[in-house]
C-alpha cells in the first residue's frame, strides 16, 4: 500500500526536493518518514519556522552542492595527489562555508536558534588561504612558489631566445623561406624551408607539408636550445608536483573536518529547505497535541492554486472520531479527505501546513484506501483490490491512526456494498481512531445519524449552476444530486420518474418537484444496420385527423387542436394553449371532430395564424405588395 502515491504526498516532497542542493538533503527528503516524538517534531517544527525567518530576513543561505568534494576527500586521504581543479572544487567549499557562518551569525542578531549552527562549521582558514594563493584557473599559479617563478621565468627566456634564432635565420636565408613566420611542429620551433634549398639551412627536417614541398626544419642555432628547455620545464613539473602533494596533504589533514562540514552543510540544507516550502506554499506552523485532536481553519490542498481552492473548515476528535462525507460526484470529497490527511502528515515530517490555523494531533499511522486498486497481472477486480487493501488497513489500526476511506462498498452489488460499508465502519469505530470516509449509500448515512462518536458531513453543490462549491458542512448528510442534475440536463419526466420509483418508491415521485414540463428524449442521427425493405405499403394516414380536430395527448392527457395533418412519418402538428408541438400519431386521440366544432368553411387562421401573417396574406390577395414572404409561425 503505497500510501504517499494515493494521496500525493509524493509529489510534496518532490516540490520539496527541488528546493535543495546537496544530494545529502534530497536523500533525507526521499527517506523521511513521520515522526512519532512529540518532543523531537516540535524541535524539527520550530527549526521550519527558524528557517523560513531567517530567508525573510536575511535573504536565501549561501550553500551549495558538496557531493563532489566527498569524492575529492576520499582521494587526498588515499593519498593520490589532487589535481588544481579539485584543490580550487575544496576551496570553493571552503568560502562558501566562510560566506555561510557570516549567514549565520547575522541570524544570532535575532536570537534564531539555526544562527548557533554557526559554531559547528570550521572554515579552514589556512587550508583556504593555501590553495587560494597557489592555485589560480586550473593550475598551479606562478607565485606558488620562489623556485616555480624562477623556473617559468628561465622557460619563457629560454623559448624567447629560440624564437629569436628562428627568426634570425628567416631573416638571413629569406629566399629559402617557404612562408614569412616560424611555427611549432611536434614541439620543436621550426622554419618552413623550401624543400629545393634544405642544403642550404644548418639543421633537422622535424616534418614536411602535405605537398611535399615545404619542410619544416629545426635550425641547429636552435636546437642546442631544446635540451636546456627540456631541463627547466621537469623542474617546472616536479616542482608543481611538490606544491599540490603538499595541498593534498593539508586537505587529508583536515579530511574529519570537512566531512564534519559538508554534514553540517546537508543538515542546513534540510532545514532550510523546509524553510522555502513554507514560503512557496504560504503554509504555517501547526500546534501540536496527543489528544487525537484535528483542527483545521481555512485548510488548502497543498497542490492546488491557492487562488481558486476553496479553503476548507475540519474537525475531528472533539467529540466525534468518525466523519462519513457525503456529495455529488465531482464534489470534492475525495480531495477533501487528502487535504486533511496530507496536512497531518506533512506537520508530521516537520513541515509547516497549508492552513490559516492548525491543531493536528500526533498519530501512530495513516492508513487510506483510495482509488480503483485493479490489477490485470494479480486478476484483482475493483472490489476485490479494495477488500484486500480495507482488511490490510483494519489489521494495522489502533486508536492512535488516522484513517481516510473513499467510496466506500463500491464494485458490487449495491445492497451487499453497503453492508460492508457499514460493517468496516464499525471496525473502524471500535479500534478508537480517527477516520474519514466517502459514500453514497443513503443507508450509511443513516448509520452515522445513529452511531455515537460519528457524524455526518457533506461538500456543498450548488443547484442553479451545476456546480460544486468544494465546501464542507460538518453535521449535515449531503445527497447525490443524481436527479437533480438529470433534471436540469433535459432527462425526460418519465424517465426521471421511472428511476425515482425503482430507487425509493412512488411516494418519492410524488415528493419530487420536476424542473420542466415533460419532452421526449431527442434522437441524433446514427448509423444503421441497412434493412431489406419490407413488400408491405404504409396505411395512408394523411386522412385519420383534420385540421380543426380536438385531440388528446398521452400520457398527460392535455387537450389540442390539430393544425397540420399526419404526414408521411406518422408526425402531426398540434396547438396546445401556448405552443406548438409536433407528436407522433400514436400518442394522439381523437377528443371532438373538427366538423362537430366549427362550421363547414370555418378560417382557420384564425386560431392558427398570427395577426401579422393574417395582414400579410390580405394584402397579398389584394396585390397591394408585390413580393412578401410567408413565414409560419
Amino acid at each position: 500500500m503505497n500510501i504517499e502515491k494515493q494521496i500525493e504526498f509524493d509529489k510534496i516532497k518532490q516540490l520539496w526536493m527541488d528546493l535543495t542542493l546537496t544530494d545529502g538533503a534530497k536523500e533525507k527528503i526521499q527517506e523521511i518518514t513521520i515522526c512519532l516524538s512529540e518532543g523531537a517534531l516540535k524541535k524539527q517544527l520550530k527549526d521550519t519556522t527558524d528557517g523560513r525567518f531567517m530567508i525573510e530576513k536575511l535573504g536565501t543561505p549561501p550553500l551549495q552542492n558538496v557531493a563532489e568534494v566527498k569524492d575529492i576527500l576520499m582521494i587526498a586521504e588515499k593519498g593520490d595527489c589532487l589535481t588544481p581543479y579539485q584543490l580550487e572544487r575544496v576551496e570553493t567549499v571552503l568560502t562558501a562555508i566562510r560566506r555561510l557562518k557570516e549567514y549565520l551569525e547575522r541570524g544570532k542578531m535575532y536570537h534564531n536558534s539555526l544562527g548557533f549552527y554557526e559554531e559547528n562549521l570550521n572554515a579552514a582558514e589556512e587550508l583556504h588561504s593555501e590553495i587560494y594563493q597557489q592555485i589560480r584557473n586550473g593550475a598551479v599559479d606562478d607565485c606558488a612558489s620562489k623556485e616555480l617563478k624562477q623556473t617559468r621565468l628561465q622557460i619563457i627566456k629560454c623559448e624567447e631566445q629560440m624564437k629569436q634564432k628562428a627568426e634570425q635565420i628567416m631573416r638571413s636565408y629569406k629566399d629559402c623561406m617557404a612562408d614569412h613566420y616560424c611555427t611549432i611542429r611536434n614541439g620543436r620551433i621550426c622554419v618552413p624551408v623550401k624543400k629545393e634549398c634544405k642544403s642550404k639551412i644548418a639543421g633537422s627536417v622535424i616534418d614536411k607539408s602535405a605537398t611535399g614541398s615545404t619542410l619544416f626544419m629545426e635550425p641547429a642555432s636552435v636546437s642546442q636550445f631544446y635540451e636546456e628547455l627540456q631541463m627547466l620545464k621537469i623542474s617546472e613539473e616536479n616542482e608543481v608536483y611538490r606544491i599540490l602533494y603538499t595541498l593534498t596533504a593539508m586537505v587529508a589533514e583536515t579530511a574529519d573536518l570537512m566531512n564534519e562540514n559538508i554534514r553540517m552543510i546537508e543538515k542546513l540544507d534540510f532545514i532550510f529547505s523546509k524553510g522555502k516550502l513554507s514560503i512557496d506554499l504560504d503554509a504555517v506552523e501547526p500546534v501540536l497535541n496527543t489528544e487525537h485532536r484535528i483542527v483545521l481553519k481555512d485548510a488548502r490542498h497543498p497542490l492546488m492554486n491557492q487562488l481558486i481552492s476553496v479553503p476548507l473548515q475540519f474537525e475531528i476528535g472533539v467529540k466525534n472520531r468518525g466523519i462519513i462525507i457525503t456529495g455529488p460526484n465531482t464534489g470534492g470529497k475525495t480531495v477533501a479527505i487528502k487535504t486533511v490527511m496530507l496536512n497531518c502528515i506533512m506537520a508530521q515530517c516537520g513541515l509547516h501546513v497549508t492552513c490559516k490555523k492548525a491543531d493536528i494531533c500526533m498519530n501512530s499511522a495513516f492508513l487510506c484506501d483510495i482509488g480503483d486498486g485493479q490489477n490485470i497481472a494479480e486478476n484483482l477486480s475493483t472490489f476485490s483490490a479494495h477488500i484486500k487493501n480495507v482488511l490490510e488497513v483494519l489489521s494495522e489500526v489502533n486508536k492512535d491512526s488516522f484513517v481516510i476511506m473513499d467510496e466506500l462498498g463500491s464494485g458490487t452489488d449495491p445492497a451487499e456494498g453497503m453492508g460492508i460499508a457499514i460493517a468496516i465502519l464499525e471496525e473502524l469505530r471500535k479500534s478508537g481512531a480517527n477516520f474519514l470516509a466517502t459514500t453514497h449509500y443513503p443507508e450509511v448515512k443513516e448509520y452515522a445519524d445513529k452511531t455515537p462518536d460519528i457524524i455526518n458531513a457533506r461538500m456543498t453543490f450548488d443547484k442553479e449552476t451545476l456546480r460544486p462549491t468544494y465546501q464542507m458542512v460538518i453535521g449535515e448528510a449531503g445527497e447525490s444530486c443524481a436527479f437533480y442534475i438529470a433534471d436540469r440536463l433535459g432527462m425526460p419526466n418519465e424517465m426521471l420518474k421511472t428511476a425515482l420509483r425503482a430507487a425509493y418508491g412512488e411516494e418519492a415521485v410524488c415528493a419530487y418537484h420536476f424542473q420542466k414540463e415533460d419532452t421526449t428524449l431527442e434522437k441524433k442521427n446514427t448509423n444503421k444496420l441497412p434493412k431489406l425493405k419490407k413488400t408491405t405499403t404504409k396505411p395512408d394516414l394523411s386522412s385519420k385527423y383534420q385540421i380543426g380536430d380536438s385531440v388528446i395527448i398521452y400520457p398527460d392527457k392535455k387537450i389540442g387542436i390539430v393544425c397540420k395533418t399526419v404526414d408521411e412519418k406518422g408526425i402531426l402538428r398540434v396547438q396546445l394553449p401556448n405552443k406548438k408541438i409536433w407528436i407522433n400519431h400514436k400518442r394522439v386521440k381523437l377528443h371532438i371532430a373538427a366538423t362537430k366544432l366549427y362550421p363547414k368553411d370555418y378560417d382557420f387562421s384564425i386560431l392558427f395564424d398570427s395577426v401579422i401573417n393574417r395582414k400579410l396574406r390580405h394584402n397579398m390577395e389584394r396585390k397591394y405588395i408585390e413580393e412578401i414572404i410567408y413565414q409560419e409561425e
